[in-house]
């Protein structure tokens, strides 16, 4: 009587020992040696068979209203995908009709695989019923420096993102009225090449130009590039000559800074041994008659073409100064000059 127990024991140890290990193989999708039946499977008249998920065994395809999952598809020959909208993680999905798959995103129907801007900061896609968004907006964090101690970010009117401004007790902005329509520089272009439409801009703000007179650089982190991949960017600057010639106006006498002011005669750029092809009139930042320091407050980037020796063109990117501002916190000290070749001449 024992030993029958015994062997009943041992019996239903191994059947158990079976049923685990074939729950194990069950359970595991893909990764390991394809393991199918050695009979083909049986599907209902007018049911294809299909490769699993794991592209090793054939299965019947699941049809409209039959559960799927990654391992058991969809008829992708009747256009059937298979529609997790509903679903927890790791449950199987629905199999639908793409026509009947779409997702809804504030009262507005959207197709498969569609692309869509809810508003301008904010792109979207809608996929396997769901929707998935992405700011457009940088996310970056300016911090204080010392010519920018109270950076915040604020929204500029005609713009869709918020931008970084710094302001400061006792700040004054000045910009020339006639700006706009004088165009002394080449208009604003990306001096690098555009990246794709699915990018996010990922851009820092351009540093202040490395010499307050004098050719210099300014830098920044962007990913605007092909490859869509953070790199720093640099571009020339000058914010003023280093023995700059003022032509005062008897009107500025009353302010505490002089306006921007261009050069009165056109001039090449120039930069290790290359010069521009065309000549232009840059803007440049005056000075103020207080202990302040002025520096730019908006700057373009331009892309200007050089020419070097040999015939060799180069486009570099050029800082354009729109508008300046009288600041307490000087970036360098206003006695730092530049000695090395001139930028413009």
């Amino acid at each position: 009587m024992m030993d029958k127990i015994q062997r009943d024991r041992k019996n239903l140890m191994s059947w158990a020992l079976l049923f685990y290990l074939g729950s194990q193989v069950c359970c595991q999708q893909c990764g390991g040696p394809c393991q199918c039946q050695s009979s083909l499977p049986a599907c209902p008249e007018g049911v294809p068979l299909i490769l699993d998920g794991c592209q090793c065994c054939q299965v019947c395809a699941r049809q409209q209203g039959e559960a799927c999952s990654e391992l058991y598809p969809c008829d992708g020959q009747r256009s059937l995908q298979c529609d997790y909208s509903a679903s927890f993680p790791g449950e199987p999905g629905e199999c639908v009709s793409q026509k009947e798959l779409g997702c809804e995103h504030n009262g507005v129907s959207y197709h498969e695989g569609q692309v869509f801007q809810p508003s301008c900061a904010l792109q979207c896609h809608c996929s396997g019923g769901g929707v998935t968004c992405v700011p457009r907006c940088s996310e970056d964090v300016l911090l204080p420096t010392p010519d920018c101690p109270h950076p915040r970010r604020v929204q500029q009117p005609g713009k869709c993102c918020k931008e970084w401004v710094c302001e400061n007790m006792d700040n004054t902005v000045l910009q020339d009225a006639h700006i706009g329509s004088d165009q002394t520089m080449p208009a604003d272009s990306p001096y690098q090449t555009s990246p794709s439409s699915n990018c996010i801009d990922q851009s820092a703000e351009w540093s202040a130009c490395s010499h307050t007179c004098g050719p210099g650089i300014s830098t920044r982190v962007s990913n605007q590039n092909l490859a869509c991949r953070l790199e720093m960017q640099m571009r020339l600057c000058m914010i003023r000559p280093c023995q700059p010639v003022l032509h005062r106006n008897p009107q500025w006498s009353r302010r505490k800074c002089q306006p921007s002011y261009r050069s009165a005669n056109p001039v090449r750029l120039f930069h290790q041994g290359c010069y521009s092809t065309r000549f232009y009139r840059p803007r440049y930042c005056g000075s103020c008659k207080d202990n302040r320091c002025c520096t730019p407050y908006h700057t373009g980037t331009a892309l200007v073409t050089f020419r070097c020796p040999g015939g060799r063109l180069l486009k570099h990117a050029v800082m354009t100064i729109n508008s300046c501002i009288c600041r307490y916190n000087c970036p360098y000290s206003s006695g730092r000059a530049y000695r090395e070749t001139p930028f413009w001449g």
